[in-house]
């Protein structure tokens, strides 16, 4: 039984948003369940029995969307039924203690939650001779009375809550392939963004070996919105172009300014509506207030930093949450690190930045260049 949180707030639109996870979870689950079906406020996955229960729980946690799920027992709609049932799953726990929550969502049904709690509860303390705590049970068992069936369960599972991927439209995310980029893309398909991601890599620098890095995070971030596109984009002779022409103090600025207006050109191409960054405030010189307002100039979309508030043990720890962290932390040669200064200017101007820009020849020539000589691979889940 799989409920959700945010898409009960939906009003009209919430048929979409619950049609959309109700798909997921089939894709998800596809060769694992009977069917998958709604209810009035929840999704039912029906099991055959036999399942790897793990294994289903593990698919489950990832889908954006989910609030919680359980592994519930269905039962008709007779107090008889439930009562049985409740006392059939109890018996296979040690427990001294317990307390029964009703929720019904059929109003029809002749009893109130509060009714109903009470007479399971007794049937419980005469069957089983265990006592009621209503404040700290060693067991809770949970009640749902619905249009057709009531489903019974012991325990929560907790999901990543959100919304159904693909309700929020298309991003394009510039993964580095270190730690924070990889985050911030998980955020935004936690809203229900489809990520598009881009990186861009230094021919020289990085082999087809090293590459498999980038493509192992985009993998491992497939589990959430079940289908991804990667775009490789060759960098190394807008960089050589930088190098010649730009103090190596405001490379790093140059070359993130460069990859925002390529990044434009790919959420054209795939008619995104933004592009996701891994930035943090002050993490880094390239993330002052000045300098970001340098990089982020050159957007012709809306540019969105989810990480933006965020400490950096804070980033770490979501990292290794969602299985990220330690494929960031192989080593791999990142881009924007070549060949600047260890000092970089931290509070540069826009006119400065501007003026050392264009000192660069046919800046829209090397755009195409590298645009025409773009790569991209797809990957799916499961």
């Amino acid at each position: 039984v799989i409920h959700y949180g945010e898409i009960g707030t939906k009003g009209k639109n919430r048929e979409v948003f619950e049609r959309k996870l109700l798909s997921n979870v089939s894709r998800v689950l596809r060769s694992e369940v009977k069917r998958v079906y709604r209810r009035y406020g929840r999704i039912v996955a029906e099991l055959s029995g036999d399942e790897d229960l793990e294994r289903i729980k593990e698919k489950l946690r990832w889908v954006p969307g989910i609030e919680y799920f359980s592994f519930a027992r269905s039962v008709g709609l007779k107090m008889e039924e439930i009562e049985k049932v409740v006392v059939e799953i109890l018996k296979v726990h040690s427990f001294t203690s317990f307390k029964i929550n009703t929720k019904r969502s059929n109003k029809e049904f002749p009893l109130t939650s509060m009714e109903v709690n009470r007479r399971v509860g007794e049937t419980v303390v005469k069957i089983l001779g265990k006592k009621v705590n209503v404040i700290r049970p060693d067991v809770m068992v949970w009640i749902e009375i619905c249009e057709k069936e009531a489903f019974v369960y012991t325990e929560k599972n907790k999901g990543i809550g959100g919304l159904p991927t693909t309700t929020g439209g298309k991003l394009i995310s510039l993964l580095s392939g270190g730690i924070d980029s990889p985050v911030a893309s998980f955020l935004m398909m936690k809203r229900g963004c489809k990520i598009i991601f881009t990186h861009f890599f230094n021919q020289t620098l990085v082999t087809k070996a090293l590459l498999r890095k980038v493509e192992k995070i985009v993998k491992e971030l497939t589990k959430v919105q079940l289908d991804s596109k990667l775009y490789l984009v060759p960098f190394s002779e807008i960089q050589k172009e930088i190098i010649k022409n730009v103090p190596s103090n405001y490379r790093m600025l140059i070359y993130r300014r460069f990859m925002m207006r390529i990044s434009n050109r790919i959420a054209e191409m795939e008619k995104a509506k933004g592009i996701v960054t891994g930035d943090s405030v002050g993490q880094v010189a390239s993330q002052t207030l000045e300098n970001l307002r340098c990089i982020y100039e050159v957007a012709k979309l809306p540019v969105f930093s989810p990480l933006v508030g965020m400490n950096k043990e804070e980033i770490v720890e979501l990292a290794k949450r969602i299985g990220t962290y330690q494929l960031s932390i192989l080593p791999y040669p990142d881009c924007c690190s070549f060949m600047i200064s260890p000092h970089p200017k931290t509070k540069a101007s826009l006119k400065k930045v501007i003026e050392l820009e264009n000192l660069i020849p046919e800046k829209e020539r090397l755009i195409e260049h590298c645009l025409s000589r773009l790569e991209t691979k797809t990957f799916s889940f499961p």
